[in-house]
């Protein structure tokens, strides 16, 4: 084996870790779901689907502890080709040996920390709280026109001035972004030695970081039911 398939089968890794996303996106939105249907946020399926998330967290640190570790150690040794086996050997014995110790590493903390773990909490929380208040202010006969309009305006990302796909919001100062926006942002400003100030004109913000920075599921949903109301109409 080579070291360009070695790093083909990285960017095949890679492309799980999107897969893995989109899943733990899907069962974010079974949770919610659950939670709608049987009006209430403490359901004995939302406990398995926070299970879920959890091992799929774990999935996808472990892809990246191999991903780091791979990449570290056969950047130590370019030279090797097909033609030195042994040094392939010593190289494949070395990746086992610091990934091993890296998932030893692994915590539970590290794990509830998880980005889109973090979300999944939120929106549990968050949707709790939305059933609190529907059921107190009957939220059912508000004015329609006046729900749409408000959540329209969370629907606009400050930075690409368009409808976010991926919106995730900060943690620090709670404004919203297209995931892929910020993303590049926080790239461009890090490349400039600069750090990245929150882009809603007024913000204090000055300093966004990726891990502020958590997916708004509950936003996203209530985006793509406006799309689908949209296009009935």
């Amino acid at each position: 084996m080579s070291l360009s398939a070695v790093h083909g089968t990285l960017s095949s890794l890679k492309s799980c870790q999107a897969d893995i996303g989109t899943g733990m996106d899907i069962v974010t939105d079974v949770a919610m779901d659950l939670a709608e249907t049987q009006n209430e946020a403490v359901h004995p399926g939302i406990a398995e689907m926070e299970a879920m998330i959890l091992e799929c967290a774990k999935l996808d640190r472990e892809i990246n502890y191999f991903v780091d570790v791979v990449q570290q150690v056969t950047a130590e040794f370019p030279q090797v080709t097909t033609q030195q086996p042994e040094s392939m050997f010593s190289l494949s014995a070395k990746v086992k040996e610091q990934f091993t110790e890296r998932i030893a590493r692994l915590s539970d903390d590290e794990l509830q920390n998880h980005q889109k773990v973090v979300a999944f909490k939120e929106t549990m929380k968050n949707s709790a709280s939305q059933a609190i208040r529907e059921s107190e202010e009957n939220v059912e006969e508000l004015d329609e026109d006046l729900v749409v309009t408000q959540s329209q305006v969370n629907f606009t990302c400050p930075l690409t001035q368009v409808e976010m796909k991926n919106p995730v919001k900060n943690k620090k100062c709670n404004h919203h972004y297209d995931e892929g926006a910020i993303l590049g942002l926080i790239k461009a400003r890090h490349n400039q030695k600069k750090k990245c100030r929150c882009p809603v004109v007024g913000c204090g913000n000055s300093d966004v970081k990726q891990s502020d920075l958590i997916p708004d599921q509950m936003l996203r949903r209530k985006i793509q039911s406006q799309k689908r109301q949209n296009n009935s109409t």
